[in-house]
């Protein structure tokens, strides 16, 4: 399937400049119609989904770029071991970032019980930091 450079941006939730940067740099493939616009199929979809989940774990668009031209090349061990080191580093800061998702998830998920029990009278409002005195247990 084809699809235009704004199908393909919304289709992973970015901007046509994000897109177009992408193509200039020679990060993701598309080709040109007969009109010269980008046009991108399903090998373009597949790179971004790649781009887009390293992105998402932070890797730097440098690392990304090195990934891309390693994956652009003829198949060797030491190229497989190359893209093994970058996925397996990028690996350890997706899981980095999950534990603190999951700890902000948590800290909020006592945030709302607090809040539920303030509401319900169970507790006085101490959440309002006019109201502290230095004795006082705060729940920010």
């Amino acid at each position: 399937m084809n699809y235009t450079m704004k199908q393909f941006a919304e289709m992973f939730g970015t901007t046509k400049h994000t897109v177009r940067y992408y193509t200039d740099i020679n990060l993701l493939p598309c080709r040109r119609d007969e009109q010269n616009r980008r046009v991108f199929d399903d090998e373009s979809v597949s790179w971004m989904q790649g781009i887009t989940y390293l992105k998402s774990c932070g890797t730097p668009l440098k690392d990304i770029k090195e990934y891309c031209r390693l994956c652009s090349l003829e198949e060797s061990e030491e190229n497989l071991r190359a893209r093994y080191q970058i996925i397996l580093r990028q690996c350890g800061q997706a899981h980095k970032k999950a534990e603190e998702a999951k700890a902000t998830a948590e800290f909020m998920d006592r945030k709302v019980k607090h809040y539920e029990d303030i509401l319900a009278g169970l507790v006085p409002d101490d959440t309002n930091p006019g109201n502290w005195t230095n004795k006082e247990k705060k729940h920010v």
